[in-house]
């Protein structure tokens, strides 16, 4: 029981911390990078305590957990800069270039875990003082828990794929961490030393995995992936509740920069209303709909309905009575 309470005790300090600090997305990075550093020594530690390759594998996804920091922490500044000139829409996409890149390098320290592996699984050696190399990676397992439970929160209200991408990345090692240790504790018991190298193979494949997810959301990003079903049915909801008013929409198309999203949609009004009367219903629908979706850029343009369109909604209604 201890082991919960202690990781909710870490994340209490550590949002402590990340409120003393810059306001912006960009502090969350500076936490996984802290965090990272710390952990890094601590797994190097425990490795060098035991000799266990499983405890080395470890240790490299941690090095790996820096990198995807320093590169979030990046990204992230630049996503935050308004739109210029030369970027009209923003710099939101810079976000898909960091969960890009920190999936390849998982990818790669996925490679380096199997070569080290197959190494010792040629020649399996005993892992040495294997209570205190223990003792330090949980240690380490529960600085990287509180602080994925930290990204992945703000990550998700915040819809940043950066912050998400990070935090699924450090879960994934805390995941990593307790099948390690429980494998290396087997060992110990057992004797059984080639579970040491086993699980480090384990570890890599698990690692693989997560390397493929990143790298495939990165490029649905930079794609112009439309959003969510959920998403689009919030804005189909604003707009449907103004066809009483006699007003329709045709050509609804979405995508997602990062923490923001973009809705465009044709707005057809009935052809007696003046242009001053449309504008204003497009503010009003414009309004809703960043209501339903926080930093969201609407896009409408306004069109009038085709004699044909008013035929039909004349003949819906004559039906419906």
């Amino acid at each position: 029981m201890w082991a919960p309470e202690t990781a909710e005790l870490i994340e209490s300090l550590f949002r402590k911390v990340v409120r003393m600090n810059s306001p912006s997305l960009v502090r969350f990075a500076v936490l996984s990078a802290a965090a990272a550093i710390l952990t890094i020594g601590l797994k190097t530690v425990a490795y060098l305590i035991t000799g266990s390759v499983g405890l080395l594998s470890d240790a490299m996804e941690s090095l790996v957990n820096l990198v995807g920091a320093v590169m979030a922490m990046s990204m992230l500044t630049i996503a935050a800069r308004p739109p210029d000139d030369e970027h009209n829409y923003g710099h939101g996409k810079a976000e898909y270039f960091s969960s890009g890149v920190e999936g390849t390098l998982i990818l790669i320290a996925a490679l380096g875990i199997g070569v080290a592996a197959y190494e010792r699984l040629m020649s399996p050696k005993p892992p040495e003082q294997v209570g205190m190399g223990l003792g330090v990676s949980v240690v380490a397992s529960l600085i990287n828990l509180a602080v994925a439970r930290i990204l992945l929160r703000v990550g998700r209200q915040q819809k940043s794929i950066t912050l998400e991408a990070n935090a699924l990345h450090l879960m994934t090692d805390v995941w990593t961490s307790a099948g390690v240790i429980l494998a290396v504790g087997a060992v110990s018991l057992t004797g059984w030393n080639i579970l040491d190298p086993l699980i480090a193979l384990l570890v890599a494949a698990n690692i693989v995995w997560s390397g493929i997810r990143l790298v495939r959301s990165s490029v649905l990003g930079l794609m112009d992936t439309a959003l969510s079903t959920e998403e689009q049915d919030s804005v189909r909801h604003v707009l449907e509740a103004y066809r009483q008013e006699g007003v329709q929409f045709a050509k609804l198309h979405t995508r997602q920069a990062g923490t923001h999203r973009f809705v465009s949609v044709n707005i057809l009004v009935p052809r007696v209303w003046t242009v001053g009367s449309g504008h204003k219903m497009l503010e009003r629908i414009e309004e809703d709909i960043c209501k339903a979706l926080p930093q969201a850029t609407v896009f409408t343009h306004l069109e009038p309905l085709s004699d044909e369109t008013l035929e039909q909604l004349e003949s819906r209604s004559r039906g419906a009575q």
